[in-house]
């Protein structure tokens, strides 16, 4: 069997097999007439379009079509895109530090990575990328618009803004640097509580979430983890299921469903080196999608940690990367994955145990204390043709209470490396206060005060 890497980026039967043989008939017929059209159409191209075409162009232009119409998370991958998706998932690249998506037909920021020219230069979650270097990016797939932001270390790419708040796009000129994608930052928000974020997760996250864990340990007893999965977009699948099995000594953390057989699988978690010994308040929101929906969703169900945020991504799908000859390959949606209790969070997200949006003061005279003005919140079932949840009914896909807010904070993460730096965003951030407030509430402590 081809060696298949796994990303979370996401039968009728008949009593004899004449009919379906008919079937199978029937629609390869269909597929040849359908190829037949495919080829006069290039050929009518070829003969009597205004100006010589490029014939490959056109060929993965169609392919990259096709794709599309499946889902908002399959895509053909050029021998360079299939480069960078192996750099991104080794832990490094050289770009901006955007993650971007295409929403209503417009490039779009879903998150700047943190500590990249696009962090420092203030980038944020929604902003529509009209422009990159002068080049309208309208007719851009979203492979051509990621080799654009790529290049060459010290080079520079101009990028055209456009912000819901802003009556004239702005231009910010980024200057291309070597991407660490260092998933794991972690601090004490005091003795024995632990503050740990994962932005995303690669190869090495796992791993550096057990040194985060050992460090902490190291200092003072843990009496408590607060886990910040806010913006963290997924990564590798194995990663997010493994970063879950820390957490739990027994039990599912996910399983994976598709057409194929060799698609179902349970990923079950072991008590060896497990952390089991002290409660956990993980941190979601709308930017937490497929990798960090599986942890939150696994440590939810089996009531391991307590979510607070606001509902997630939604993103339930699993996608394999195929490869093709000449070094090309194929993201291909092949599965949806479900939590513990057999959820599929496709388009619906996992909403938290306590929902608190994130706030930020403004002094602006129109506004009170507490109002949002950014952009509104990207989730899965925003995107063009994404895949519908078969468990969830109309009611479940209707906004939530939450939704019905004019925008939603999604702010951008600063790395916290330091007590002072960390004192400061509890002061800002609300829903990082509120989930410690949380943390403390159920440690051994916080339940003996209760008592009293």
């Amino acid at each position: 069997m081809k060696r298949l890497v796994l990303l979370l980026l996401f039968i009728g039967c008949c009593s004899t097999w004449t009919p379906l043989y008919a079937d199978e008939n029937k629609q390869e017929g269909d597929i040849y007439r359908d190829l037949e059209t495919f080829a006069n159409v290039l050929t009518l191209i070829q003969q009597h379009y205004v100006e010589e075409i490029d014939s490959n162009k056109v060929i993965t232009g169609a392919i990259n079509g096709m794709l599309s119409s499946l889902d908002p998370h399959s895509a053909y991958m050029t021998p360079e895109d299939f480069k960078d998706l192996e750099e991104e998932t080794s832990g490094s690249f050289t770009g901006v530090g955007i993650e971007i998506s295409i929403r209503d037909g417009v490039l779009t920021a879903v998150t700047p990575i943190e500590g990249t020219p696009a962090d420092r230069q203030g980038i944020k979650p929604g902003d529509q990328i009209i422009r990159i270097n002068g080049a309208l990016t309208k007719t851009m797939t979203l492979m051509e618009a990621v080799r654009k932001l790529r290049g060459e270390k010290g080079t520079s790419v101009t990028i055209t803004i456009h912000r819901q708040e802003w009556k004239e796009p702005r231009d910010f000129t980024l200057t291309r640097e070597a991407i660490p994608l260092i998933s794991v930052k972690y601090t004490e928000l005091e003795p024995g509580f632990g503050y740990i974020r994962i932005s995303n997760f690669q190869a090495t996250t796992t791993r550096d979430l057990r040194n985060a864990l050992r460090d902490l340990k190291k200092k003072h007893r843990i009496l408590g983890i607060l886990l910040d999965l806010r913006n963290n977009p997924g990564g590798l699948l194995d990663q997010a299921a493994k970063v879950t099995d820390l957490f739990l000594s027994k039990g599912v953390i996910v399983s994976i469903r598709g057409r194929d057989k060799e698609e179902q699988m349970v990923f079950e978690a072991h008590p060896e080196g497990s952390y089991t010994d002290f409660p956990m308040v993980i941190v979601v929101n709308g930017g937490s999608a497929s990798g960090s929906e599986i942890v939150a969703g696994a440590l939810q169900d089996h009531k391991r940690a307590v979510i607070l945020g606001t509902t997630t991504f939604g993103k339930g799908s699993v996608q394999a990367i195929l490869p093709l000859p000449e070094g090309a390959g194929l993201r291909l949606t092949t599965a949806k994955y479900y939590t513990p209790n057999g959820s599929s969070i496709q388009a619906t997200g996992i909403k938290p145990d306590l929902v608190v949006p994130f706030l930020t003061a403004r002094s602006d005279a129109d506004s009170g204390p507490t109002a949002s003005h950014t952009n509104k919140v990207i989730r899965e079932k925003d995107l063009p043709g994404h895949l519908e949840n078969e468990m969830a009914n109309k009611k479940t896909l209707e906004s939530s209470g939450e939704d019905k807010m004019p925008y939603e904070q999604e702010e951008q993460f600063q790395a916290i490396d330091n007590l002072q730096e960390m004192t400061k965003r509890l002061q800002e951030d609300n829903q990082l206060r509120t989930a410690f407030i949380t943390l403390k509430s159920l440690s051994p402590s916080g339940r003996q005060k209760q008592k009293r």
